[in-house]
């Protein structure tokens, strides 16, 4: 199951109509919409279409406001860093949060 499907497994958000003149990057859906997980689901497609990524199954993505927050085993510090890496060039991104992340 890829890092797209777990987050779709989660729910659909709930559409919002947003008054102002712009959705915030984080809250931006796929298709430019307002969706509450936004990033977290611009972040999971981006690692289903990382070959280096696509193969965990055991790493989950969700988001509090522009932080990323990723959870589970990865099989080395570097994966730690290259998961940094992709979330950081997702806009919307303010920081990142590793601490759920297992070597293992």
């Amino acid at each position: 199951m890829g890092f797209f499907d777990k987050i779709q497994d989660l729910g659909e958000a709930v559409a919002e109509v947003f008054e102002g003149d712009e959705i915030p990057p984080e809250r931006r859906g796929l298709g430019g919409e307002y969706d509450q997980s936004g990033l977290a689901k611009r972040v999971a497609l981006m690692c289903d279409n990382d070959p280096l990524v696509s193969p965990l199954d055991t790493v989950w993505v969700a988001q509090t406001g522009g932080t990323v927050v990723f959870k589970g085993t990865i099989p080395d510090e570097t994966m730690r860093q290259h998961l940094m890496n992709l979330a950081f060039q997702t806009e919307g991104t303010t920081d990142v949060l590793t601490d759920e992340l297992y070597v293992g």
